[in-house]
């Protein structure tokens, strides 16, 4: 059928469905029958209404719909509906809340949760540390560190290279305050220090099992990288479990391995399970350089297993040092392999007897070689440290010792490390030190003086 110029329909005697084939309908008769309804007479013709796209508002009908639900009914509207100017699309998600005090370790929590809850336990550290340099200047050096809260009283736990040597510590919460922390007491063997700050009412970290860790869960850190990107949470999984690490200064360490971002200022940070636990201090990065901040290699840190010193902290917090734990009172080293090739066994060297100290009333002499602490062979100092950290305060032992070409065996009886011995030790390594560096000293210059051209600078 067709249109009229005025909008009203017309008969051209046809079906408009017809393909052809088909007689036309007749006026007013009746036609075919098609699955037993028939189409009768339908009287009088009565203008058409006029035609509606119905397919395109069924379209936009539905996009409305869909828009309400979304909140975005008045752009999408507009930019169908061809509205002129440029249509930015906005979301409404409501931000996540995070309930810190219906947190608990109980259940496994989002790393948001983690970050919410202890961001306030984890504190950043740095320290001033006054030395002379080779002009004979005093020169003042800050490190940075980081650090956690272990007591409601002040209490923080942190490694023990972070303030070594320290003149002055500074520790910073998340909420801007400031405190001047004491050094309470520390272990530079397993690099761990307890200082305190005077404040109450602190939230304590929750310390978890590091043993209870499989390899490829999901742990957390927060710290401060670099001592400038304060209170940055990183994540990443547990890579390795008692990973045997030999530290720059040769101390061999057992350690977790992980694949957290860890950089130069996390040191001493807590290292977070799934349920929000302590299950490690953040401890080293693993470097190709010469200091950790030149380190090219990526996702290789390492945390101090909590179940290794969990009882070391509980005597610093109540003693200010880790009782029981046995002296020797000498320092060691390695044999050099340019002296076992002419014949004298590796072992341990010992480099310093501390006077007044159980090594020296044993009978050690410097330069004496520990070949065997009991049954134990020793083929290096650490070999010795480790046998050594087997026995306890008060433990006999017998020590073979190589000297001038001769083997003895000598009688020790180990003593309890404390601050007033450790200190003896250090003093006693200090002075060996000085006396090193002279005699090298004396070497260079030896070895200028041969005349001109050598010599004159």
């Amino acid at each position: 059928m067709d249109y009229n110029s005025n909008g009203q329909w017309r008969s051209s005697g046809q079906d408009p469905f017809s393909s052809g084939d088909l007689p036309p309908f007749p006026a007013g008769g009746q036609g075919p029958t098609f699955g037993g309804s028939d189409f009768h007479d339908m009287g009088p013709e009565k203008p058409p209404k006029k035609p509606r796209n119905k397919g395109v508002w069924k379209v936009v009908a539905l996009c409305l719909v869909c828009a309400l639900i979304g909140g975005l009914a008045h752009p999408i509207y507009q930019s169908i509906t061809g509205g002129s100017g440029t249509t930015l699309y906005t979301g409404d998600r409501t931000p996540t809340q995070v309930d810190t005090v219906a947190v608990d370790t109980s259940q496994e929590l989002t790393t948001a949760e983690i970050y919410a809850k202890y961001v306030s336990s984890c504190v950043g550290i740095t320290v001033d540390i006054v030395s002379t340099n080779i002009f004979g200047q005093t020169v003042t050096r800050a490190i940075a560190g980081s650090g956690f809260v272990i007591t409601e009283d002040g209490y923080i736990l942190t490694n023990y290279h972070v303030i070594n040597g320290a003149n002055s510590i500074k520790v910073t919460f998340s909420d801007g305050k400031e405190y001047t922390a004491t050094y309470v007491g520390g272990q530079e063997r397993n690099d761990i220090a307890v200082i305190k700050v005077e404040a109450t009412g602190l939230t304590p970290v929750v310390i978890g099992k590091s043993s209870d860790m499989l390899v490829g869960e999901q742990v957390t850190t927060i710290g401060n990288p670099l001592g400038e990107l304060t209170f940055s949470e990183t994540t990443g999984i547990i890579s390795a479990l008692d990973r045997t690490i030999t530290m720059r200064d040769g101390t061999q360490m057992n350690m977790i391995q992980t694949d957290c971002a860890i950089n130069s200022g996390n040191s001493g940070g807590p290292l977070f399970n799934s349920h929000g636990e302590v299950i490690g201090i953040v401890s080293a990065k693993y470097s190709s350089g010469n200091s950790s901040s030149s380190a090219s290699v990526e996702g290789l840190g390492f945390a101090i297993p909590m179940d290794d010193v969990a009882d070391m902290v509980s005597d610093l917090v109540s003693n200010g040092y880790v009782t029981g734990q046995p002296l020797m009172g000498i320092s060691v080293g390695d044999v050099e392999q340019a002296a076992q090739s002419y014949g004298v066994p590796a072992g341990a060297i010992v480099r310093v007897v501390t006077s007044g100290l159980c090594g020296e009333k044993a009978g050690l002499q410097a330069g004496d070689i520990i070949t065997k602490i009991d049954d134990t062979e020793v083929t290096s100092g650490n070999d010795l440290i480790t046998a050594k950290n087997t026995y306890k305060p008060g433990d006999t032992v017998k020590l073979t010792v190589y000297r001038s070409g001769e083997t003895l065996t000598l009688e020790l009886t180990l003593e309890e490390s404390t601050p007033e011995k450790e200190a003896l030790q250090d003093e006693a390594q200090k002075a060996y030190k000085e006396e090193q560096k002279q005699q090298q000293l004396q070497q260079q210059q030896q070895q200028g003086s041969g005349g001109w051209p050598f010599g004159i600078y």
